[in-house]
């Protein structure tokens, strides 16, 4: 009895297998958008630097930076299969220039 129990034991623990789930891997991107100052958020440009998130897909830096405005910017992206994930801007004084920088992410 105790043999055959150990027999069964041990092949229900030979056979058990663990599944887990997939936790799924990310390119993130930054694109920063620095926008006039009290002009109701107008673009003055949009700045991407050399990322490793950019090498092997279909969008350029130069694709991105010819967009004139942040909701071009956003539908760009989106029909590019990035997801928008947060945004933060940086404003030293009044009158500067408003930095913002949007982060996507894509899965690899």
């Amino acid at each position: 009895m105790i043999h055959t129990l150990w027999c069964t034991l041990f092949f229900v623990v030979v056979n058990f297998q663990v599944s887990g789930q997939e936790i799924p891997k990310y390119d993130y991107l930054e694109v920063i958008v620095i926008q006039k100052a009290n002009n109701s958020g107008k673009v003055k440009r949009i700045k991407v630097e050399e990322q490793q998130s950019l090498e092997g897909k279909q969008i350029t830096i130069k694709q991105l930076e010819k967009l004139g405005n942040t909701s071009d910017l956003l539908n760009f992206m989106n029909q590019a299969n990035w997801e928008f994930v947060d945004r933060q801007s940086i404003v030293s004084e009044e009158n500067d220039p408003v930095w913002m920088s949007y982060i996507f992410r894509k899965k690899k």
